[in-house]
């Protein structure tokens, strides 16, 4: 099964429902980063947030940032999603080795700690918009449920999980977002309640062979529903040589002289990606060549 987000909307339009699974996308991220277990399980569960906080884009040419600082170990992650399916992502600390939970879970909250979850969104304006909650848990799901509320004054509840394998490798990841338009009434409110509290966890939905509109059946119970569309998800990374290389000229003349003269090579390393780019001394030559005109 392909990665994908389904749109949905139920509830004679009082409910919106996201729905996705995200395997492949959240596998890339490891082989490209090498994360531990529980750093998985974190930049997992963001990625899938991020992808499906970024189908919720307006226009084509809009970007998300999803930034979480904590004072854990794991210290932090960043993701960066578009309206198109595209994600990217990247721990601080990829390499956190935890007990488990008593439950046997990975412990995302004991790796991020707390801090701040902050959410930039680049909408073509003069400012981008900028969101900034406390961490309440350090569980992701949770604290994204508490930003939508509380930044963008719009009730959801929000779910994610990673698998992993006994080899490091992605099981099962996936998530959902609940949304109450204004005006749902206080029986589809209670219904929701009712329903979140007894849901089976979504790793689980996923390893029982669900797919993303069996899980959005499951969610919305006798509630009729209308699936708007769904979108491919996948891990993909803008760099190339050429960007790394305007960002080369964008450091100045002088300083690109310095390290040409006395270095005789730059490398250059995208976070997101986990990728390096050499420039030699004849590369950097020609660079400074293009710097100066």
């Amino acid at each position: 099964m392909k990665d994908s987000i389904l749109r949905a909307t139920a509830a004679d339009g009082f409910l919106r429902v996201f729905v996705a699974n995200t395997k492949q996308t959240v596998q890339e991220a490891f082989d490209r980063h090498k994360t531990s277990p529980v750093m998985s399980a974190a930049l997992g569960r963001l990625l899938t947030g991020g992808a499906m906080m970024g189908y919720m884009l307006k226009n084509d040419t809009d970007m998300l940032t999803v930034t979480i600082k904590g004072d854990g170990p794991g210290q932090g992650l960043s993701v960066t999603a578009d309206s198109h399916g595209n994600v990217k992502g990247y721990c601080y600390e990829p390499m956190v080795d935890l007990p488990l939970k008593p439950n046997g879970k990975l412990d995302v909250q004991a790796a991020l700690g707390y801090g701040t979850l902050t959410v930039i969104k680049d909408m073509g304006l003069k400012e981008p918009y900028v969101g900034q909650i406390p961490l309440i848990s350090g569980e992701i799901a949770e604290d994204l449920t508490y930003y939508f509320v509380q930044s963008e004054q719009t009730p959801s509840a929000v779910a994610l999980g990673v698998l992993v394998d006994r080899d490091y490798s992605i099981r099962q990841s996936g998530g959902f977002i609940l949304q109450l338009m204004p005006g749902a009434p206080d029986e589809l409110v209670d219904f929701l309640e009712n329903k979140l509290a007894n849901i089976s966890p979504v790793t689980e939905l996923l390893e029982n062979g669900m797919t993303n509109e069996d899980i959005l059946k499951e969610l919305c119970g006798e509630y009729e529903y209308t699936v708007n569309d769904t979108l491919p998800v996948r891990f993909k990374c803008n760099c190339t040589k050429d960007r790394v290389k305007k960002a080369l000229i964008a450091i100045g003349k002088d300083e690109l002289q310095k390290i040409t003269e006395e270095d005789k090579n730059a490398t250059l390393h995208c976070h997101f990606c986990n990728t390096d780019y050499h420039f030699t001394e004849e590369e950097l030559k020609e660079i400074l060549k293009t710097a100066e005109n």
